[in-house]
């Protein structure tokens, strides 16, 4: 990921844009990382990854099926004792 300072992503903003075009663009201030710059089309696809709550009475009955079937993995049962 490229990093620049605000400052020169300021002096050359037309250069950065079009950098962060092809990869992400990391912009820092005083030494610490502080916004990124992505493309549109990157910034969409993150954006569809969003995950959307719904309230139990919404889910139909074959979702509500599914989700009674799921199982754990074994590798976690140890955190049924969080429950207790």
């Amino acid at each position: 990921m490229l990093m620049v300072s605000a400052a020169e992503f300021q002096r050359n903003f037309g250069r950065y844009q079009d950098e962060a075009l092809k990869q992400p663009l990391t912009i820092t201030r005083n030494g610490r990382d502080r916004l990124v710059v992505v493309a549109v089309e990157e910034y969409q696809r993150l954006k569809q990854r969003d995950r959307v709550v719904r309230k139990t009475e919404e889910l139909s009955a074959a979702e509500l099926e599914a989700i009674a079937n799921t199982e754990m993995d074994p590798r976690h049962n140890h955190l049924d004792a969080e429950l207790k």
